[in-house]
């Protein structure tokens, strides 16, 4: 059987290397220059556990569950953190530091209960957690050592089915995998939203490299990248640039987006960390922002997990976090069960 994978990002490599271990023909097109560089190479960086997503369960139990299965495949890929602090903030967080120590417990997620840090002035309640950080240099080697002659960059993929066969680009396949979440095939229930996030240097070089994740709700995040030394500031209300309804609508809004709005989410973002780090911007020098589309469902449940649907000859994968790509395999592979056997 041959399968076309639209999409080489952690979804469509991960996939594409199931689908090759069983023997079956893969194509992976991917319309950029190189693999992981749009949503899965521009983000936070973050192996997740759950502990950001205390208001949704399925999002929490897929980031456990898919956590572990990524450190038995992929651990090479991560590094640990020395010290990733979640901080609940009395008073700013949706929920109280109990109730969310009940959730997380609740959930099978270890945790130690620790002081806050010193740099952190505000009144947090705070937990350590184990999470790790993606290696994405060491993820494109990775994929490219294990998917020889498999890749096809710079193409973009156009799609067209009928009962039986499925043509991409004009070539026949059996199945196509959209893993492009939602930009080759818009889904109705999910929508397109532009963001930034915001690069910093810590200005002691090889001082203890910890991670600052505010929780639950509208709060913001610190969290280090693969380069020694340069973290990501993220935040829930400025992040976000604005939704789309399209995926062309979003990439014009990022493409388009000025200095003098870069430089007011700027103000705002550290503004917003300074309230629990005061001395952030002694600490960490600006240096470039990180712009990109990420795909979203509608509503106000905070779901982050992973779907897999069905249209014939067509699969796809829409919206999840990055240690989702084992159910999103799991739900493809169940899918063509009757047929690969």
């Amino acid at each position: 059987m041959r399968f076309a994978v639209i999409g080489a990002g952690f979804y469509g490599l991960h996939i594409a290397t199931r689908l090759k271990a069983l023997g079956l023909e893969i194509r992976v097109f991917e319309k950029s220059d190189d693999i992981l560089t749009f949503a899965s190479g521009n983000n936070q960086f973050r192996l997740h556990l759950g502990f950001h997503y205390a208001r949704n369960f399925r999002t929490r139990q897929q980031s456990r569950d898919g956590f572990f299965r990524f450190l038995e495949r992929y651990q090479q890929l991560t590094e640990p953190i020395p010290e990733n602090y979640y901080l609940v903030p009395k008073g700013d967080s949706l929920i109280d530091f109990s109730t969310y120590k009940l959730i997380m417990m609740s959930s099978g997620l270890d945790f130690v209960e620790k002081e806050h840090p010193v740099e952190i002035s505000y009144p947090c309640g705070s937990v350590v957690t184990a999470e790790r950080v993606l290696m994405i240099d060491r993820a494109r080697q990775h994929f490219y050592q294990h998917l020889p002659d498999t890749i096809e960059l710079g193409v973009e993929a156009t799609v067209s089915m009928d009962d039986d066969r499925v043509r991409v680009n004009g070539e026949s396949f059996d199945y196509c995998i959209d893993c492009t979440w939602g930009h080759l095939m818009p889904d109705k229930n999910f929508f397109f939203e532009s963001t930034i996030l915001l690069y910093y240097r810590k200005k002691e070089a090889g001082s203890l490299a910890r991670a600052y994740t505010f929780v639950d709700g509208p709060l913001c995040s610190l969290y280090p990248t693969e380069k020694p030394g340069i973290f990501t500031l993220s935040s829930v209300p400025y992040t976000p640039i604005a939704q789309h309804g399209t995926s062309d609508e979003a990439l014009h809004a990022i493409a388009t987006l000025s200095s003098h709005d870069i430089n007011l989410k700027r103000l705002l973002m550290e503004k917003q960390i300074m309230r629990y780090y005061p001395g952030f911007l002694d600490d960490y020098e600006y240096l470039d922002p990180q712009l990109c589309v990420k795909t979203k469902p509608f509503g106000h449940d905070d779901d982050r997990s992973c779907y897999v649907k069905r249209y014939g000859r067509l699969i796809k994968c829409l919206s999840g976090k990055v240690d989702n790509i084992f159910y999103a395999a799991a739900e493809v592979m169940a899918l063509i069960e009757d047929e690969t056997e």
